[in-house]
């Protein structure tokens, strides 16, 4: 896993500051040739890792990856689902059957709605549960992904109704059917990782926020340093920046001397925010 890796939030309009910022980035990045020029810019600056969510478009930036194979052999996708309201739009616009065909993988069709009809008659939530992975991973075929990740909205929910089994399908199910690490993203990484403990997946990833002032740190920040100085795992910090209430440098600087940091995930819309960011982390990073 690589020690920086580009997010996707920007395209979307997220920014948990300023909707006006977030306005004005959904609407550039509308248009699809505006995405890939960002892509582009971390690319060629070296920032060679995408985690990104499985919204439509990023299809499209897939479709476009899988067009143009040498000059992006080194890229990698890091998918990040489910991705809830495509699905809600597939049903809306295709209906329940039509969503389906879209989602499901080609190459095994009949045998996955074999598996999620048996499911739902034995209520057997590891075949629902492998059905809707594989759908997800639908528009990633041929590419790389070396790691894929629960988002936090299944993730927590999953934390709040105390259903710790459902971690472990979806590790086992990520690494013997595509080959690649389980990963998981949390609001709430201390409850995460003992419940990661309790059900067997050993030194896990998880990504979580993890940022100088205790932004969106759910569980308190004293009891993400314990976690950080005590528990095997891999962590990924995201929301380093807290949304830009914290310097860029003062806050890369604070990350890279944390114990455990295996990777930071940021997101940027411009290319000199990007080299910047890049400048810092090689600056600061610190082997713990």
């Amino acid at each position: 896993m690589d020690r920086l890796l580009f997010g996707d939030n920007q395209f979307f309009g997220v920014n948990h500051m300023s909707e006006e910022k977030a306005r004005a980035q959904m609407m550039r990045f509308q248009d699809l040739a505006a995405v890939i020029d960002v892509l582009d810019n971390a690319y060629d600056e070296g920032v060679t890792s995408f985690m990104c969510t499985t919204h439509d478009r990023i299809a499209m930036v897939c479709d476009h990856m899988r067009s143009n194979p040498q000059r992006y052999k080194d890229f990698q996708f890091l998918p990040c689902m489910p991705y809830a309201h495509k699905y809600a739009n597939a049903v809306t616009e295709d209906g329940m059957i039509g969503a389906l065909k879209r989602f499901l993988p080609e190459e095994g069709i009949v045998n996955a709605a074999l598996r999620g009809g048996m499911s739902l008659a034995r209520k057997d939530i590891e075949g629902i549960t492998t059905l809707l992975v594989d759908a997800e991973m639908k528009m990633f075929t041929g590419l790389n992904t070396p790691v894929i990740f629960l988002q936090n909205v299944v993730v927590d929910l999953l934390l709040g109704l105390d259903f710790k089994a459902a971690f472990r399908i979806f590790a086992d199910h990520i690494k013997s059917r595509y080959n690649a690490e389980p990963g998981f993203i949390t609001m709430n990484m201390p409850k995460l990782l003992d419940a990661l403990e309790e059900v067997g997946i050993e030194n896990p990833i998880v990504c979580s926020n993890i940022n100088k002032i205790g932004f969106r740190m759910c569980g308190g920040f004293e009891a993400y340093e314990r976690a950080l100085d005590e528990k095997k795992f891999r962590a990924i910090a995201m929301s380093v920046f807290a949304s830009g209430a914290v310097p860029p440098r003062e806050a890369i600087e604070w990350i890279c001397q944390q114990p455990n940091i295996q990777a930071i995930v940021f997101g940027a819309s411009s290319k000199t925010n990007i080299r910047n960011t890049k400048s810092l982390v090689e600056e600061f990073w610190r082997i713990n």
